[in-house]
């Protein structure tokens, strides 16, 4: 792992906090089942996939990576101290995460038009005359024949789903301060975008071709997740689309959340992570232009947000933490 990732330096231990598994505790009779605790999981992970498919929405994923976290809590003999500061901590962000996806679906029910006209015309400034979307499209896609960059452009893209909640449990275990700021930033930006798209509805490209105000378009991931024959898991929420916003594309969250995870590792990351902390970005803004699932200038708007977000937060973060230190030395 990366020395981003690495354990954080040893602290006093806190209330709330994980502690070291005792001799006693490994001795316990509930704590004697923890080395079932994997196969379980894998078990119902594996069945889960065959039955019902891959899973590409965040409810879905979420939990998932909840059972992941009690997993592991049992498996390291903590038992039911490790279950309940898991439920603790993420179950609030989970709530969270629902009632993000609950609001996000009434942001399709606006009174005022979803618009489309603005980003088109910007788009077609970028590419002096035409989208970049059409021009890549008309240049590297085959319907019905996806290429190995179609494949990659689907992993891009369904990582969104996954990467920064993975971030997030691992920053959870090794260093719970940087795991909240992050999640700070997630909410922010994610409701940030929310406000968004409540007042500035926004067509995606391939619903504006759809409706003939551009040459047709494919959405190559999802065209390409059919080729390939894989199911996909129901959205506990959005299953029958009562929830679901296809004018949620100003911002691009999609691109937001890469450019957050820059912002945010940046400072402490090494050169081979600054790498891929640049190459995320680059290859999902691509992907959603090739997609047709976003306009370049709604990838633009979501680096925007990110920057804002997490450039905001660590300057409160920063001056909360000199105001501490002032009244600390005025104290002493």
């Amino acid at each position: 792992m990366t020395k981003l990732l690495s354990p954080a330096p040893p602290s006093p231990v806190r209330a709330g906090r994980l502690r070291p598994a005792t001799a006693h505790d490994r001795r316990t009779g509930l704590s004697r089942l923890r080395l079932l605790a994997w196969p379980a999981y894998l078990t119902a992970f594996v069945w889960f996939l065959a039955t019902q498919g891959m899973a590409f929405a965040n409810d879905v994923v979420f939990l998932w990576l909840i059972g992941a976290l009690l997993t592991a809590a049992v498996h390291s003999g903590h038992g039911p101290r490790g279950f309940l500061l898991v439920l603790r901590d993420w179950v609030p962000v989970m709530a969270v995460v629902w009632v993000y996806s609950l609001l996000r679906g009434y942001g399709a029910h606006t009174p005022w038009a979803p618009h489309w006209l603005p980003q088109l015309r910007a788009d077609e400034v970028l590419g002096f005359g035409e989208t970049w979307t059409v021009r890549i499209q008309h240049a590297l896609y085959t319907p019905g024949s996806p290429h190995w960059y179609d494949y990659a452009a689907t992993a891009v893209y369904l990582s969104h789903f996954l990467v920064v909640f993975v971030l997030l449990a691992v920053l959870w275990r090794r260093a719970h301060e940087r795991f909240r700021q992050l999640l700070a930033c997630y909410f922010t930006l994610t409701f940030a975008g929310f406000a968004t798209y409540l007042l500035y509805p926004a067509d995606p490209p391939w619903l504006v071709g759809q409706q003939g105000n551009m040459p047709p378009l494919h959405r190559v991931v999802w065209e390409t997740i059919s080729a390939m024959g894989l199911p996909q898991a129901d959205s506990l929420l959005e299953n029958g689309s009562q929830f679901a916003n296809d004018v949620a594309a100003m911002p691009s969250l999609h691109s937001a959340y890469p450019a957050m995870l820059l912002f945010f590792f940046w400072p402490t990351a090494g050169p081979k992570l600054r790498a891929l902390l640049v190459a995320y970005p680059l290859a999902m803004a691509f992907t959603l232009v090739y997609g047709a699932e976003h306009f370049i200038v709604d990838v633009l708007a979501g680096w925007t947000y990110a920057a804002v977000v997490v450039f905001g937060l660590r300057l409160l973060g920063n001056r909360r933490t000199a105001q501490v230190a002032a009244r600390a030395d005025l104290a002493g």
